[in-house]
């Protein structure tokens, strides 16, 4: 009896022993499905593919590479087996230089028992997932992510019940997008009630809504960077048991206020919702996810002040408030969060002084409330602090000295000051791990310091834009040896000796900047500065011609020699075949720009404006497949403008020439074109229709030439669905303004929201434009988001006001001015509550002014002279501003501010002849109208010198302006 239970337990031992001995591990139909799925692709182990995936991978692992027929596919990278069946449970093939396409009969969707398939960072060449992936039944971890699949994602997706992990996220700005259709997210949500990690960053969720997301409780990870997700906020997704981790940043799109906690997830320790539309206040409840190490809610409109008790979170590491509207002093609370090791409260309206108990901050490693309104000196005495790296408080107001702990802090690395009101001389300095000084944009007065020469360690010193005085040798500050960045631009008292024969060099610097500074001669640095990439030279007083060691230095890439008084011949920059951007713009060159131009084969910015040259534009220039910005305003250019122009420009200033004949069609194939401005020429064309086909355009400035016609009904499916500014003044455009042509402005009926002054975000193109608004000429040193205008004016239109210019709620500035237009003044105008600058002058129009008018509340330019209005004016509001100016020429109108009253009798004043009112209407002069002006909030404009950098780093933008 014993032995034969002796035998019963050993028998499927020594069975599975057998089994193990006389077959493969590997199943022989996974075994041929993998050699199949391998030769269906190539492998990419080129340099491109390399620099793409660099970031992510770091290196290539060639996994498939060790595939070959006759060995055990178990034992093959990237392989695991069941350790019985030999069945494929797992493909780990991430990073694997694998490219070309899956196609639906793929043997992969043959693996029945795989239960893990990663295939991220491989290039599957645009094609789109295949629907065969839901054959997969047993998966429970999915990882598609970077691999270059497009379209729609299958419906057969949510077939994978048992997933625990899915994540299809793509790179930022991914041009082939993965799209979810709302009937295959809410059955892929509701049938996958395992998950626990789903992240599909940069996928496009725009047709489904916060409303679909019914997630499962066992949720840990939640990722929807910048999906398109529409709706209202819901509290809800803060609730669920196991969420540690929420990504929602970039949903433009997803609105509402936070509401008072009613219920949290206790585990949550990463909160993500920057660069949405969420408004109000943070509350107080906020408090309660004390797990919390990152809290991140920048680029919002949160108003209001910050919640005292958010501070007092004791694991929070990480808090960004940055971009917001929120107002009131930072709560003095600081000591209560011991464990704070990031704080960033960038570009809000905090108002009040640095509390004092920063001292309690022991642990703090970076410090960054810039961009703000703090006020008064910085505390004299603070304790603690020996572990903070970064220091940066840049533009606020704060004032006084700069206190001498600033420099003594033994492990600062990075100290920003810039862009307050500090005074008085830099401090001496005992700290001497600094690596990063930028005290830019204050009143710091007296010489510089010597003693700033034992910071041995600086990489970044800027000191640009204060009042020091006396006289420093330029050879002063190659004692630093690490030093890439030097700014000490807007020093007009200080005096840089650059001696010939004193032996110096920068065997690393890369960004030098000596603008308006006052400089008669180019400095001597002739073999002293081997590396410099960026040099910086503009606004000062140069004069003649650029010296030969500057066009023969072959690592000089970004020039700037604007605002002086130079005449070298252009031909002379195409000499430095590998510079990229060139600005000689507001100088005194002459002659033309020839075809050496063109050996410069990689300039991407070319500034010419403001000069005197002559003669045409070259071919080859404007057909470089590098060129994406060209400025060569105000000139004396002539002839026609080429029409080979290439597609990747992106902003061109054509403008103030002598420019003729046709408009170059060729420019509808600059798909990336976004500003086009050809005012102040001598074209002769009709209205270039073809140009609908940019998708990206939101300037076009076509002012002051010889365009005639009608605009016709569009008959395209296209428009202009991002235009913000519209200028086609002043030609001989006839014929009714169509409607069709209004409704196309999808950007002009949308209101952008007040953003804080300072935020990049503000502007929509970080380019230069010449504006006729309120009744003058400005120029933009950037293009703001909120500046929308349609000019009209000085043409031939006729018939009435469409009905539908209502629709364009987001204009700021319309002016109709000097053209045929009759009829009434449409009652839907009343609907454009953000104008601020109305100009309907000169025309035929009758009938009562409006009183929706008064919806207007931000008016503060109207004209409305020389028509055939009557009625009364109407009272209140922004309307009890404007001046008689306003309304003159229309004599039936009666009531403030003009001296007839409405109790007098309008028949005693007849309407002006026809004769009296085309006199008045042809006998203007196209000057600027200061007339109309009201009280309104001011839109305010900077002006100043400006050089154009595309993605640049934040010290480029401190460098070399934006």
């Amino acid at each position: 009896m014993k032995s034969s239970t002796r035998m019963g337990w050993l028998f499927p031992v020594l069975l599975l022993f057998h089994f193990s001995f006389s077959h493969s591990w590997c199943h022989p139909h996974d075994n041929l499905a993998l050699l199949h799925f391998k030769a269906s692709f190539t492998l990419n182990f080129t340099d491109s593919y390399n620099n793409y995936y660099v970031d992510y991978c770091h290196q290539v692992y060639p996994t498939i590479t060790t595939w070959e027929n006759g060995t055990d596919c178990c034992s093959w990278s990237g392989v695991t087996c069941h350790p019985i069946s030999g069945h494929v449970t797992a493909l780990e093939l991430a990073c694997g230089a694998i490219q070309g396409k899956i196609n639906a009969n793929s043997t992969l969707f043959s693996l029945s028992q795989m239960q893990s398939l990663n295939l991220a960072f491989n290039d599957f060449s645009n094609s789109q997932i295949p629907s065969t992936i839901g054959e997969l039944v047993n998966l429970t971890h999915l990882n598609l992510s970077f691999t270059n699949f497009k379209g729609e994602i299958p419906p057969q997706i949510s077939h994978l019940s048992k997933l625990q992990s899915l994540d299809l996220s793509l790179p930022l700005n991914n041009q082939s997008q993965l799209k979810w259709e709302e009937i295959t997210w809410t059955r892929m949500l509701r049938n996958a009630t395992d998950l626990r990690v789903l992240v599909l960053d940069y996928t496009d969720l725009s047709s489904t809504s916060t409303r679909s997301l019914n997630l499962s409780s066992s949720l840990i990870t939640l990722s929807l960077r910048e999906t398109g997700l529409k709706g209202k906020f819901s509290d809800d997704m803060l609730c669920f048991p196991n969420l540690q981790h929420l990504y929602l940043s970039g949903n433009f799109d997803l609105h509402g206020q936070l509401q008072d906690l009613s219920c949290a997830s206790a585990s949550l320790n990463v909160l993500e919702i920057s660069s949405c539309e969420l408004h109000g206040p943070i509350p107080d409840s906020f408090s309660n996810l004390t797990h919390l190490t990152l809290f991140d809610l920048s680029d919002n409109y949160f108003n209001s002040s910050i919640p005292p008790s958010l501070l007092t979170l004791p694991r929070l590491n990480y808090l960004l408030l940055c971009y917001n509207l929120l107002s009131g002093k930072i709560p003095n609370v600081f000591h209560q969060s011991n464990r704070l090791e990031e704080l960033n409260l960038n570009s809000n309206n905090i108002e009040g002084e640095l509390p004092s108990t920063f001292s309690n901050l022991q642990h703090l490693i970076y410090l960054d409330i810039s961009y703000n309104k703090l006020e008064g000196p910085l505390p004299n005495k603070i304790t603690g602090f020996s572990n903070l790296t970064s220091l940066i408080l840049t533009d606020n107001l704060l004032s006084g000295t700069i206190p001498s702990l600033c420099f003594s802090l033994p492990s600062l690395v990075s100290l920003d000051l810039s862009l307050n009101q500090f005074t008085g001389a830099i401090p001496a300095i005992s700290s001497y791990s600094l690596q990063s000084l930028v005290l830019d944009g204050n009143k710091l007065q007296g010489n510089i310091s010597e003693s700033i020469c034992n910071l041995v360690n600086l990489i970044d010193l800027s000191l640009s834009s204060n009042n020091f005085s006396g006289s420093v040798n330029f050879s002063l500050f190659s004692k630093f040896q690490n030093l890439e960045i030097l700014g000490l631009s807007n020093s007009s008292q200080l005096s840089l000796n650059f001696e010939s024969s004193v032996n110096y060099s920068f065997s690393r610097l890369l960004q030098l900047d000596l603008s308006s500074m006052g400089l008669t001669e180019f400095p001597k640095l002739s073999r002293k500065i081997p590396v410099l990439q960026y040099l910086k030279l503009s606004d000062n007083k140069l004069n003649g011609k650029v010296p030969n060691w500057l066009h023969e230095m072959d690592s000089l890439r970004y020039v700037s020699l604007a605002r002086n008084f130079l005449t070298t011949p252009v031909d002379q920059f195409s000499r430095n075949y590998k510079l990229i951007q060139l600005d000689v713009s507001f100088n005194l060159l002459t002659g033309g720009i020839t075809l050496s131009i063109c050996n410069a084969s990689t300039l991407q910015v070319l500034d010419l404006s403001e000069n005197k040259l002559t003669g045409t534009i070259p071919e080859c220039l404007v057909s470089s497949p590098f060129l994406f910005r060209l400025s060569l305003e105000r000139n004396r250019l002539n002839g026609t403008l080429p029409n080979t122009f290439e597609k990747n420009v992106k902003a061109l200033h054509l403008n103030d020439n002598r420019f003729e004949g046709p408009l170059p069609e060729s420019l509808s194939n600059c798909m990336q074109l976004a500003v086009l401005n050809l005012g102040n020429n001598q074209l002769e064309d009709t209205f270039p229709h073809w140009l609908q086909t940019l998708p990206h355009l939101k300037v076009l400035v076509l002012r002051d030439n010889k365009l005639h016609g009608p605009i016709s009904k569009f008959n395209t499916k296209y428009g202009f669905p991002r235009l913000k500014i519209f200028d086609i003044s002043s030609n001989n455009f006839s014929g009714p303004i169509p409607e069709d042509f209004i409704q196309i402005f999808e950007s002009m009926k949308n209101v952008v929201q007040d953003e804080v002054v300072g935020n990049p975000q503000l502007y929509m193109e970080w380019e230069p434009i010449t504006v006729t608004t309120k009744g003058t000429i400005l120029l933009f040193e950037r293009i703001p988001k909120n500046f929308v205008s349609i000019d009209l004016s000085g043409n031939k239109f006729e018939g009435e006001i469409p009905k539908v210019l209502g629709e364009l709620q987001a204009l700021t500035g319309l002016n109709l001015s000097h053209n045929r237009l009759s009829g009434h003044i449409p009652q839907s105008m009343g609907n454009l509550t953000v104008l601020e600058s109305l100009d309907l002058s000169s025309n035929m129009l009758t009938g009562s002014i409006p009183t929706e008018f008064l919806n207007m509340i931000f008016l503060e330019v109207l004209n409305l002279s020389y028509n055939h209005l009557v009625g009364e004016i109407p009272m209140g509001k922004q309307f009890g501003s404007f001046s008689s100016d306003s309304y003159k020429g229309n004599l039936g109108l009666c009531g403030d501010p003009l001296s007839m009253k409405c109790s007098q009798k309008h028949d005693e004043h007849p309407p002006p002849s026809q004769s009296l009112w085309r006199e008045e209407k042809f006998g203007f002069d196209r000057k600027p109208l200061g007339i109309g002006y009201g009280c309104g909030t001011v839109f305010g404009v900077r002006i100043g010198s400006f050089m154009f950098f595309m993605g640049k780093p934040k010290w480029l933008v401190r460098m070399f302006g934006g």
